[in-house]
């Protein structure tokens, strides 16, 4: 069985993708002819339709060949400690799971099975959305209290052992300083993109418009997320640097030990 993977981080790269590499690999690999049983495994994060397009170009070229969306969740961090999470779009019945699960455990844990075609997508839109909300809310929560003159150290110490804890607060933190891994201590510097957050918003939003899911927070998100993906200081940098956009202060800790020191 011969196996094929894509990662792209946006629909008009993979639906290049969708048009070009199939045809390059399913026609000929090695200069021989790609066995029936090849799978194609796209771990991007693309809206639906592009997804299936990519599917349908992948069976005109070859029938008995296997397409699975299987977007990924971590980040950075993950990539790096190898524990990236995977979302594949298929069920435990399906008969090419075992070496999916070899390929993808090579790379990270866990592997979620999310039932069938396209729903891997579905889940990495709601996470993403979901995470995009935990992220502007932390980064308002500490910068109402840093402005107050209270010690971030604390309310990160608060929020951990509170219903106000999450991974944004525990390991993705976007004040810096505070969680030393997190790109906010980098000069927000790696991590996930703001305009990749801005897409995967955009994409979630358009997902409930489709089914008449009502939204109360999207609109107001998506116009930060937005703004801040064009804002100079913010561009190209991690997701987290919302606790910028906001003007949130990230030399608190310098201007504690001059406080202290008066």
């Amino acid at each position: 069985m011969s196996s094929s993977m894509s990662f792209m981080s946006t629909p008009s790269a993979a639906k290049q993708l969708a048009e070009e590499h199939p045809k390059r690999v399913v026609v000929k690999q090695n200069s021989r002819e790609v066995a029936a049983s090849s799978v194609f495994v796209d771990c991007s994060t693309i809206d639906i339709a592009t997804s299936n397009n990519i599917r349908d170009a992948v069976n005109q070229k070859c029938a008995s060949a296997k397409f699975y969306d299987c977007p990924l969740s971590g980040g950075s961090l993950g990539a790096e400690n190898g524990t990236l999470a995977f979302m594949l779009g298929c069920g435990s019945d399906d008969c090419n799971i075992e070496v999916l699960e070899e390929i993808l455990s090579m790379m990270g844990n866990p592997i979620i099975l999310c039932g069938g075609p396209s729903l891997s997508l579905l889940a990495k839109f709601c996470n993403n959305y979901c995470s995009g909300l935990i992220t502007i809310a932390t980064s308002e929560a500490f910068n109402i209290a840093i402005s107050h003159g209270m010690d971030p150290r604390v309310l990160h110490k608060i929020f951990k052992t509170s219903t106000a804890g999450s991974t944004i607060n525990d390991k993705w933190n976007p004040v810096p300083g505070l969680y030393p891994d997190a790109p906010a201590s980098h000069g927000y510097q790696g991590g996930f993109r703001i305009q990749l957050m801005r897409k995967d918003f955009a994409l979630a939003v358009d997902a409930a418009s489709q089914v008449g899911a009502r939204l109360t927070l999207a609109d107001t998100a998506l116009k930060v997320y937005t703004e801040a993906s064009e804002d100079p200081s913010c561009k190209d940098l991690d997701s987290r640097v919302i606790f910028r956009y906001l003007g949130g202060n990230e030399d608190w800790a310098v201007d504690r030990s001059v406080s202290q020191a008066d």
